[in-house]
């Protein structure tokens, strides 16, 4: 349905450049948007005119007419002045709103596809000709982006992102902007036959920069891959969602989750909690990584990202190389596993994602 404030813009222009007075009535003879008083119409007679047979009627300076969705009344607009040019820009004004209504319609309707769509709640047979109703291209690439805003933040923020993301990514290129749950907008990007993942990463970001200059919001946002059926849709979506976990619990730096880059993140995401709880008692016994102090944290992770390099992780630390060796020793000691080697590094590397899928995990619970 309309939304009033719709209804009231699109009158108020009409008033603009016809220059007669409008008013729509619901059918119980409430006025829902008006340009001017209401004077002698009444509630009374708005509800007797939608029930009768005429599509038009004339009362005083008061031309009423119906507006139809498929034969069915929604509303009654009154055109006020006089002559046969207040009913013909009355006629204007109801062909107006019944497009308006269509459009909405159709809006409507695209949304509930593409939600069902994505939810896989419908047959391959029901999902190509309803695609054909709603004249939606079905051989075409496209990608499914997910953009979660601050859990912190109040939720009508929600509406703030879906507005300004429908105002980035238009109807007429492709895209659609809708949601299925409460946590998260979904973008169904259409895509050129050339268009590359170098193209969603740079999509992604510019989605980040826009919520954070426009509205002020910090985002994550993550990405599937890249399909070429409508029927695909759902499994760039399911990728889209265990991006965004995944990006959330290993890679909480980044505000981009790529699905086609989660790496070695992806296959602990799927690992059964008993078996984790299993690898990282073998490994470390009751001496978790995660109860590690802040410095030591700091030093190993400084040192992954130096790829092992001693030299070069002191002096972003700004510690003396001995110090850091100390520190690597100290550590090799409690664990039994030395980082400057290849293999301890490796291992010490997904236990230290084990335990952060463990207490991700942990955080549901609650």
């Amino acid at each position: 349905m309309i939304s009033s404030q719709v209804i009231k813009s699109s009158i108020e222009e009409l008033k603009a450049i016809a220059r007669i007075d409008l008013s729509v009535w619901d059918l119980e003879g409430k006025v829902i948007a008006a340009t001017f008083e209401s004077g002698e119409i009444t509630p009374a007679l708005i509800a007797g005119f939608a029930e009768s047979p005429a599509d038009s009627q004339v009362i005083g300076a008061h031309h009423l007419m119906k507006v139809l969705d498929e034969e069915e009344v929604l509303y009654i607009l009154d055109a006020r002045g006089s002559g046969e040019e207040t009913y013909m820009l009355g006629k204007i004004a109801v062909s107006q709103l019944q497009h308006l209504i269509l459009a909405y319609k159709e809006r409507y309707d695209r949304n509930n596809f593409f939600q069902n769509l994505l939810l896989d709640n419908m047959l391959l047979v029901d999902i190509y000709n309803k695609a054909k109703k709603l004249h939606i291209e079905a051989a075409v690439p496209r990608a499914v982006f997910l953009i979660e805003t601050d859990k912190e933040k109040e939720r009508e923020k929600d509406s703030a992102t879906m507005e300004l993301l429908n105002g980035i990514f238009s109807a007429q290129s492709g895209d659609f902007v809708t949601a299925v749950d409460e946590s998260s907008i979904i973008l169904i990007k259409e895509l050129e036959s050339g268009d590359d993942y170098a193209g969603l990463e740079q999509t992604a970001n510019t989605i980040v920069d826009m919520m954070n200059m426009e509205a002020m919001m910090n985002v994550r946002v993550s990405y599937g891959t890249i399909v070429s059926e409508l029927k695909e849709v759902s499994k760039s979506y399911k990728e889209a969602r265990m991006a965004l976990d995944v990006g959330k619990i290993f890679y909480a730096e980044k505000k981009v989750s790529a699905y086609n880059r989660l790496g070695i993140g992806r296959l602990i995401y799927q690992l059964p909690v008993n078996l984790c709880r299993i690898f990282i008692n073998e490994i470390f016994g009751s001496n978790v990584p995660g109860e590690l102090d802040d410095e030591t944290l700091t030093t190993i992770n400084k040192f992954f990202e130096n790829n092992l390099n001693v030299s070069e992780t002191s002096r972003q630390l700004f510690v003396h190389r001995n110090t850091l060796v100390y520190r690597i020793e100290k550590l090799a000691a409690s664990t039994g596993l030395d980082i400057r080697t290849f293999e301890d590094a490796l291992t010490f590397k997904i236990a230290l994602m084990v335990v952060s899928y463990m207490k991700y995990l942990d955080s549901l619970d609650y």
